[in-house]
C-alpha cells in the first residue's frame, strides 16, 4: 500500500490507542512484524501550546520510518497548525481523528462527533492537507449512529479534500465497541472511493485478518487491543496470509526478551517514576494467560521501583520457564 511517497512494508498498521501507542510501543510493533504504526492522538490545542506532556506524545525520533502523528480538534486552523507543528518534528504522515467515541473528545465536539457536521470535516480537511507537504490521513467510523450511517459520504469528502488514505473503524459512535464491527459498509466505502482503505474492528487472530481483508476488499488492516501484551501478533498475521499456515507461539524465553526490551525502552522514553507505572498496564497484558498471573499482576502493581520491576520479571519467568521444563 502506498500513502503518498511512503510505501508500506505490508498490510498491518497498528492502531492509535489513547495512553498505549507511545513510541516504545509503536517501535515494539514495527519490530515485530507491523508495517506501519500511529501515534496516540495528540490535542492540537495542548499541541499549539507547548503541553510538555502532548509534545512527548509527538515525539518519534529513532522510530522506523514511515512515521505517522495522529492530531485531533475541531477547529481547522488550529488542526492546520498542529499539522505544521507535527512536520516540523519530523512526523511522515500526519492522521486526523474524526473516529475517537469517548464522551470527553465528543463533548468537545472532536473525534467521531465531527461525523455529525459534514462541511466542518470538509473545512478541517482542507486546511490540514493545504497546510503541509506530507501526506495526510483520517480516520472514522461507519457513521455517528446506526440512524446516522454518513462513512460512504465522509469518505468521498475525504478523497476530494486531499486525504491520501482512510481508516474505517466498523462502528458508528453510538455503538463505542459493542457488537459486530461492520464489515459489509467498509467494504462499501471501499467500492466508493480510489484512495486506500484501512479496515479496523474486531482483527483479534490471523484467522480473522485474512476474512476482514477478503471480506472488505480493503488494502490495508489496523490492529489494536489485540496488540496489547502481544505485539508478536503482526509477525503471526503476516506468516499466515503468505503461507496459510499459523506460525508457532513464542516460547516463554521469547516473550521475557520481549517485555523485557519493552520495559527498558519505557524507562528511558520516560523518567523512572512514569516509566514504572507504564509499565504496569503493558505487564498486565503480557502476563494474561500465563500460569500465576493474576497473583504477579497483583504484586507487581505495587512496585514502586525499576529496578524491583526487573527482579520481579525475571523471578515470574523464571518460575514460567521451570513449570514448562524448560
Amino acid at each position: 500500500m502506498q500513502i503518498g511517497t511512503h510505501k508500506i512494508d505490508n498490510k498491518l498498521i497498528l492502531a492509535p490507542m489513547a495512553g498505549v501507542t507511545d513510541r516504545p510501543f509503536r517501535q515494539m510493533c514495527r519490530d515485530l512484524g507491523a508495517g506501519m504504526a500511529v501515534s496516540e492522538m495528540v490535542g492540537s490545542t495542548s499541541l499549539i501550546r507547548g503541553s510538555a506532556k502532548t509534545l512527548r506524545r509527538a515525539r518519534h525520533d529513532g522510530e522506523t520510518a514511515p512515521r505517522s502523528v495522529q492530531i485531533v480538534g475541531y477547529d481547522p486552523k488550529m488542526m492546520a497548525e498542529a499539522a505544521r507543528i507535527n512536520e516540523a518534528m519530523g512526523a511522515e504522515i500526519v492522521d486526523i481523528n474524526m473516529g475517537c467515541p469517548a464522551k470527553k473528545v465528543c463533548n468537545m465536539l472532536s473525534g467521531s462527533a465531527l461525523l455529525r457536521d459534514e462541511p466542518l470535516v470538509a473545512a478541517i480537511l482542507e486546511a490540514t492537507v493545504n497546510a503541509v507537504k506530507i501526506p495526510v490521513t483520517l480516520k472514522i467510523r461507519t457513521g455517528w449512529s446506526p440512524e446516522m450511517k454518513n462513512g460512504p459520504t465522509i469518505a468521498k469528502i475525504a478523497e476530494n479534500s486531499g486525504i491520501q488514505a482512510l481508516t474505517v473503524h466498523g462502528r458508528t459512535r453510538s455503538c463505542f465497541f459493542k457488537g459486530e464491527a461492520e464489515y459489509d459498509t467498509i467494504a462499501e466505502i471501499k467500492k466508493s472511493v480510489k484512495i486506500p482503505i484501512i479496515a479496523n474492528g474486531d482483527i483479534d487472530s490471523p484467522q480473522k485478518a485474512k476474512y476482514v481483508l477478503e471480506k472488505t476488499g480493503a488494502d490495508a488492516i489496523m490492529i489494536g487491543r489485540a496488540a496489547q501484551g502481544r505485539p508478536w501478533i503482526f509477525r503471526e498475521i503476516e506468516h499466515y496470509l503468505q503461507h496459510g499456515t499459523l506460525a508457532p507461539e513464542p516460547e516463554v524465553t521469547e516473550i521475557e526478551a520481549i517485555l523485557t526490551k519493552h520495559l527498558e525502552n519505557l524507562y528511558e522514553f520516560y523518567d523512572e517514576y512514569i516509566g514504572v507505572r507504564m509499565a504496569r498496564k503493558h505487564v498486565s497484558w503480557y502476563s494474561k494467560g500465563q500460569r500465576h498471573g493474576g497473583k504477579f499482576r497483583d504484586m507487581f502493581n505495587h512496585i514502586e521501583s525499576a529496578a524491583e520491576q526487573r527482579a520481579a520479571i525475571k523471578t515470574f519467568f523464571a518460575e514460567l520457564k521451570d513449570g514448562a521444563g524448560n
